[in-house]
């Protein structure tokens, strides 16, 4: 038995701590070493013969602690990447049957895996004694001032995710946001992409999007087309409205619900003008606006009722020599 070391534990502000004796002083066995691992280590130590290099001593002082520390840190490892899997799979899995949004879905479903992954780590290194509280306040200063360096990127976060629960347009809606027209074609958690009516793609923030005025063109399933036209003074009312009205009859893919209307507007300084409203599908929009105004046209022509334009009358005057 070789009597180079001896074990104590001493109680130090609630704390444990374990040293041991090598001839010629005294030093400090791993904080990580907790009672058993102490007296692991002690029963090794006494099987060593004398002669010993101190190599080998050093080695079983701290070799075995920091062994049976990486054990625990790789068993917990496992365990933690288990069961973020686990917390993973069960936010999809509880999204899902909610009808929850894919995108949302899948952030919130890595958040929940992160997060264990986190508390894992974490434990791992109070395993090893590295003070936690310290460390969060390392990670909360070091989020501090990534925030402030990010703080654009992180506004277009906050927005996408804002955007993704209020739900104010879906993918393959028409909307006017941001000084730009188009269909919805990706709504991601930093921008959103619009392609245009002549197939451009624009990307725009998510902050400049979410602060802005958003007009869901197409977030109804019905939209009136709206047609103004002036006819001539000369034409009698009544007759330029049954006009009208009958040139609504020949818009196909209307809607008889809710009712066409021709509506008289006002009087102007060469013109009378009128409005014509016809209800469609809003898919249908353009192709109906289009027929309405054709059939607009061609009954005003066959009733000879007139649609002034403006003209100027230029009168030339030679002056004397």
């Amino acid at each position: 038995m070789l009597p180079l070391y001896f074990f104590a534990q001493e109680t130090v502000a609630g704390e444990t701590a374990t040293e041991n004796s090598v001839e010629g002083g005294i030093s400090s066995v791993p904080t990580i070493a907790d009672p058993a691992t102490a007296s692991a280590t002690k029963a090794v130590a006494d099987i060593l013969p004398e002669g010993t290099p101190e190599w080998v001593q050093t080695s079983v002082v701290y070799g075995i602690p920091y062994g049976i520390g990486a054990l625990k840190v790789l068993v917990i490892l496992l365990i933690t990447w288990m069961i973020a899997g686990i917390a993973s799979r069960l936010v999809i899995k509880g999204l899902e049957k909610t009808r929850f949004d894919e995108t949302l879905t899948k952030f919130f479903a890595k958040i929940a895996r992160w997060g264990v992954l986190a508390l894992g780590v974490l434990s791992c290194l109070s395993i090893f004694g590295v003070e936690t509280t310290s460390f969060a306040a390392l990670i909360g200063a070091m989020g501090l001032a990534i925030g402030l360096a990010f703080q654009g990127t992180l506004s277009n976060f906050a927005s996408g995710v804002m955007l993704l629960i209020f739900r104010p347009f879906k993918v393959g809606q028409f909307v006017k946001v941001g000084g730009e027209a188009g269909t919805i074609n990706e709504i991601d958690l930093f921008t959103i992409a619009l392609d245009t009516s002549d197939n451009r793609r624009i990307i725009i923030p998510n902050s400049k999007v979410f602060g802005a005025t958003i007009e869901n063109v197409s977030f109804h399933s019905k939209r009136r087309v709206d047609v103004n036209v002036g006819t001539a003074y000369e034409a009698d009312l009544d007759k330029t409205r049954e006009v009208l009205m009958n040139a609504i009859l020949l818009v196909e893919n209307r809607l008889v619900d809710p009712e066409s209307v021709v509506v008289l507007l006002e009087l102007n300084a060469s013109t009378i003008d009128w409005q014509v409203r016809v209800w469609c599908k809003s898919d249908l929009y353009w192709d109906v606006r289009q027929d309405l105004i054709r059939a607009i046209k061609n009954s005003l022509d066959r009733a000879g009722i007139g649609i002034p334009f403006q003209q100027f009358d230029v009168h030339l005057q030679q002056l004397g020599s």
